[in-house]
């Protein structure tokens, strides 16, 4: 299992516990929490209605691709450390991470 902790678009920040050994992206276990991630292409990098920033932790998630990038290029509020939740496979990687949800801003 890993934790981190997810802020949401009000600031308010809930730590959030995931398994590590099914496979599963950050964005499965977001809307598995019930934060209001859209993920409207399912999980395709597509349409960034998983958007989230990376407020610490994000020299351990690698970097985004050039697919990923295209989508968060486009979005109206786009940071340094922005990603798709949809890109990211939940692993050790995220222990201790903290991540804004962002993707509100694109409905």
């Amino acid at each position: 299992m890993v934790k981190f902790t997810v802020e949401d678009q009000d600031g308010n920040r809930q730590e959030v516990e995931a398994p590590t050994d099914m496979g599963f992206s950050l964005m499965e276990i977001l809307k598995a929490s019930e934060y209001p991630i859209l993920a409207t292409c399912g999980g395709m990098a597509l349409c960034a209605t998983c958007h989230i920033e990376i407020l610490e932790g994000p020299d351990e998630l690698g970097e985004a691709t050039d697919i990923e990038l295209d989508q968060l290029e486009n979005l109206p509020e786009y940071f340094p450390t922005s990603r798709l939740s949809c890109q990211i496979r939940v692993s050790d990687m995220l222990e201790g991470a903290v991540l804004k949800l962002r993707g509100e801003d694109v409905i």
